[in-house]
């Protein structure tokens, strides 16, 4: 049970939202470093698994999606965010190996992060095969709230991840989706696209993260920059060192942690002819209340989280392409769950491909029809069970894909102008969604009339059939 207010809940729930849209307004100038500095790693609150669960049942209290027909003018969002996704990593990592290349220090997140790039690229790879253009739009979008006009699956994955600080692993997700089911079931096509979404999200914490390993590594070699200026200086006429300062504070950089860690590391136990720059810079960091070692302190944290948050979701990049998403979605359907009440008690002993055959049916007469998925395989099971027990009629497929399905279309109230359906539709029509057709484990197969009529014929003893 929820305790939060409804309010509290909102704000609970948006959190990656606010993220999303950053925190701190970009520069007119349009800064770049500055504009990636503010993209914000989806780091929310961390919750334990039951504060997870409690979270994702209050999604379902002000997500609102859309219906069942697909909107064709929905822009390609995740596609489009892939590839700047891409290009900032690419050049993250560009920026970071370049810096090792001259003998820099490395932070550790910069440091997993290219010592990992490989797989990032791999995962990139695979996110672009597994998301064909078009795909998105098969899945119920929000309609309102910050993710308004990205798939719900989409958002589900970024909330997950924010408040696991980009740690998946399978009982928190198993936990995760089965709340948020339990107040909103979610269909079948946005359960094969959990992997997928997963690896979107991130893809996009990962590049946020980068984006600010990236600022980082640019303000300490702006820092290294003013010191070695100030070093050369102090050798050969330490008095003009304080034109150099002067030159700094006409251009006046900003005072980040990675700016000040770097410029006072480099300043201590140089020179004498430098402290006047260290007294100056002491000076400034107390006018905004801060000394030297409260910074080196916050610096220190902030790359150990950044860290944490790289090594995590590295770690769940290597989870999904370990995971087995078939027993994955069977076992969280809620399809599969009423199928499973076969009267017959043929359903569950048949092989993977025809299984999911009849859940094809059951997705292609909800897509039309105004009962939910679930609504209509338990529709299934009730015609089932008025038949005769161990006839053929008595079997759950009679209605999903054989000479009862037009019975169950009309139970589900399909209107007269989509009466069209023959048993080759039932079978495995070529026009399937790109959510069947790429994502899903071994298409061909499960879509074939041959790999259907065999699993039947292996249930039922030839009188039947």
């Amino acid at each position: 049970m929820v305790t939060r207010s409804s309010e509290s809940l909102r704000l609970a729930a948006g959190s990656v939202g606010r993220i999303l849209r950053g925190q701190r307004p970009v520069s007119e100038s349009g800064d770049r470093a500055r504009e990636e500095a503010d993209e914000q790693p989806l780091r929310g609150e961390l919750f334990s698994i039951s504060q997870l669960e409690d979270h994702a049942r209050s999604l379902t209290c002000w997500q609102a999606a859309t219906g069942r027909r697909r909107f064709s003018w929905a822009p390609e969002r995740l596609l489009a965010r892939l590839s700047a996704n891409e290009k900032v990593l690419r050049e993250a990592y560009d920026l970071v190996a370049e810096g090792v290349k001259r003998g820099r220090r490395i932070t550790p997140a910069a440091e997993w992060f290219l010592d990992n790039y490989h797989l990032i690229e791999e995962q990139i790879r695979t996110a672009r095969r597994h998301l064909p253009r078009g795909y998105n739009r098969e899945l119920p979008r929000l309609t309102s709230g910050p993710f308004a006009g990205y798939p719900r699956v989409y958002s589900i994955a970024l909330e997950l991840i924010s408040h696991a600080d980009g740690r998946v692993d399978s009982e928190s997700l198993r936990a995760f989706v089965a709340a948020y089911q339990s107040a909103n079931p979610l269909r079948l096509g946005e359960l094969w696209a959990i992997p997928i979404m997963l690896r979107l999200a991130l893809l996009e914490n990962l590049r946020r993260v980068a984006a600010r390993v990236m600022a980082g590594r640019r303000e300490r070699e702006r820092a290294g920059y003013w010191v070695e200026r100030m070093l050369e200086i102090s050798a050969k006429e330490p008095a003009k060192v304080v034109l150099v300062l002067a030159e700094m504070v006409k251009e006046d950089p900003p005072l980040t942690n990675a700016f000040v860690s770097e410029f006072a590391s480099r300043l201590q136990g140089q020179s004498p002819a430098l402290i006047v720059v260290t007294t100056w810079f002491e000076q400034r960091l107390a006018e905004h209340a801060q000394t030297i070692e409260s910074v080196f302190q916050q610096a220190s944290q902030s790359q150990a989280a950044d860290q944490v948050s790289i090594g995590n979701s590295i770690g769940s990049l290597r989870f999904l392409g370990a995971t087995d998403w078939r027993e994955f979605v069977e076992t969280n359907s809620l399809v599969e769950r009423e199928l499973g009440a076969d009267p017959a008690g043929v359903y569950p002993r048949m092989d993977f491909a025809t299984r999911d055959q009849y859940r094809h049916a059951v997705e292609d007469i909800a897509r039309i029809s105004e009962y939910s998925e679930e609504q209509v395989a338990r529709q299934a099971v009730g015609l089932a069970r008025e038949k005769v027990p161990g006839s053929r009629a008595g079997h759950v497929g009679y209605f999903l894909v054989d000479k009862g399905r037009k019975a169950l279309e009309r139970e589900s109230r399909i209107p007269l102008a989509y009466h069209q359906y023959t048993r080759a539709d039932a079978m495995g029509r070529a026009d399937r969604g790109p959510d069947h057709a790429r994502l899903r484990p071994d298409p061909g197969l499960a879509g074939k009339a041959g790999i259907l009529g065999q699993g039947l014929s292996q249930q039922f003893p030839s009188g039947l059939l």
